[in-house]
């Protein structure tokens, strides 16, 4: 679901409304941010007004199931989470800035203090988004990321043709992994690949919408 930048404002809140209706979610129950590619999680249990500002954020949490987290896609990697113990879920946005700064690190680390979490417990899935060979990066980033995983840098960056590639599933992973959870799906679905299928910033040269993810607690 979702709709073109500067597509008219109505039409995009009447597919927000389709793709909740469709998994048989009330609209109202809505929570999402103003995403903005920081390590910053919030929690919630409450849904957001739409008379309501966004919070500014990139991983948003509910232990409530009367709340859908929501979070916009074009690219950049949607993580989710679930801890069937516990019963929380969660939602995280990862371009390459929130993956060196650890979002997902973040998320779990506060699903532990703030819900008791034990990362054993935590399935997390890696949902569709750019994959390595569609994503080349320059110099910069490629010295963020080798400042960050260090000895695991030469399994997420690789050369080709002269050019940078940052594989952001497999950082990702990586960094899951690292927290201690050991369920960890990937979608292996490639944004830029699938155009006809999903929004893909980098593939439709900006030119281009998003698509959403939500997650919620069964009642």
């Amino acid at each position: 679901m979702g709709g073109y930048l500067g597509d008219n404002l109505e039409h995009t809140y009447i597919n927000r409304v389709r793709a909740f209706e469709a998994v048989r979610r009330d609209p109202d129950t809505v929570f999402d941010v103003w995403q903005v590619h920081s390590a910053d999680v919030i929690c919630t249990d409450v849904p957001r007004s739409n008379n309501d500002p966004h919070e500014k954020a990139d991983a948003i949490l509910t232990n409530n199931p009367e709340i859908t987290l929501f979070m916009r896609f074009a690219d950049c990697v949607p993580i989710l989470f679930f801890d069937p113990v516990k019963r929380v879920v969660g939602l995280a946005h990862a371009g390459w800035q929130g993956t060196v700064k650890r979002i997902v690190t973040a998320t779990v680390n506060k699903m532990v203090s703030i819900y008791g979490c034990s990362p054993t417990h935590i399935r997390a899935g890696i949902g569709p988004s750019i994959a390595a060979h569609h994503y080349e990066v320059g110099l910069d980033v490629a010295k963020r990321v080798r400042g960050v995983f260090n000895d695991q840098a030469d399994s997420i960056l690789s050369i080709k043709n002269g050019s940078i590639y940052f594989d952001l599933w497999e950082a990702n992973r990586h960094l899951l992994t690292e927290t201690g959870i050991n369920q960890v799906e990937m979608s292996g679905l490639c944004t830029a690949c699938h155009p006809q299928e999903w929004f893909s910033h980098r593939g439709e040269k900006g030119k281009t919408g998003r698509f959403g993810a939500l997650i919620a607690l069964n009642g």
